[in-house]
């Protein structure tokens, strides 16, 4: 988690929002509306960026919500105590929270990864499109990697000549951040995560970025042990509140 004293930096949600962007973002009121088209939780959420709303405000936000076909989901950024409160008051419960792990590019770039072993590739393969779908990313999902403006790429990774894991990584304001990262159940704990994002470091430099950033959910041991291994630091949270009664 974030120290005491320390707030997320709110430059890491606009980064989420350019490497990973809703199919649409809209203004109504103080509350910030995604569109996700399916892709997720991270592109439908809405936010509230002054982090208060009134109760009518977080009314006509619900209802534009249904308006798009979306359940009423709401991030809730790390410091929004009272628009946390606020939403439980209104039934809603929390959902999925969420770690940042950040590190400098450069702390990840100075290993040999072995021959053919991680490549970036774009646009993907169909086995990459495969290792997703196993994961349960599918084409809505594909279709945020569509979308990103900026620098781009994917990961594929191999172990003993076979696929093994593949990933999504992207650039904003300097900071690469890694989506979509899904390593095979066979292939798990090879080593195979380490060589993604050690790629993933190798792209970013040579793309010119400073920083290396990847969200995970708190339930993901695994993935939170991989980051933790690779000297990355946890600088940020963040969690979602959605009300169980519309689902």
């Amino acid at each position: 988690m974030t120290t005491a004293h320390s707030l997320t930096d709110p430059k890491y949600y606009d980064v989420t929002d350019h490497t990973w962007p809703a199919a649409e973002i809209r203004q109504l009121g103080p509350v910030t509306l995604r569109r996700g088209a399916g892709g997720g939780s991270r592109v439908s959420a809405a936010t509230v960026i002054t982090g208060h709303a009134s109760d009518a405000e977080i009314t006509a936000a619900e209802q534009a919500m249904g308006g798009m076909g979306q359940d009423h989901l709401f991030m809730i950024r790390d410091g929004q105590d009272a628009l946390d409160a606020q939403l439980a008051a209104r039934g809603y419960v929390i959902k999925d929270p969420v770690v940042l792990w950040t590190c400098p590019v450069e702390s990840l770039c100075h290993v040999e990864i072995p021959p053919v072993t991680a490549f970036c590739v774009w646009e993907p393969l169909a086995i990459q499109h495969e290792i997703w779908a196993a994961g349960g990313i599918g084409p809505e999902r594909f279709a945020v990697m569509q979308r990103v403006a900026g620098p781009k790429t994917s990961l594929l990774g191999r172990c003993d000549d076979s696929p093994g894991g593949t990933g999504f990584v992207a650039i904003h304001d300097g900071i690469a951040m890694v989506h979509a990262l899904e390593i095979l159940s066979q292939q798990r704990r090879r080593g195979m995560g380490v060589w993604l994002m050690h790629r993933a470091a190798q792209w970013a430099a040579d793309q010119g970025a400073r920083e290396l950033a990847v969200l995970c959910t708190e339930a993901n041991a695994g993935a939170n042990g991989l980051y933790a291994s690779l000297g990355m630091l946890r600088a940020g949270r963040y969690h979602y509140r959605h009300n169980p009664k519309e689902v």
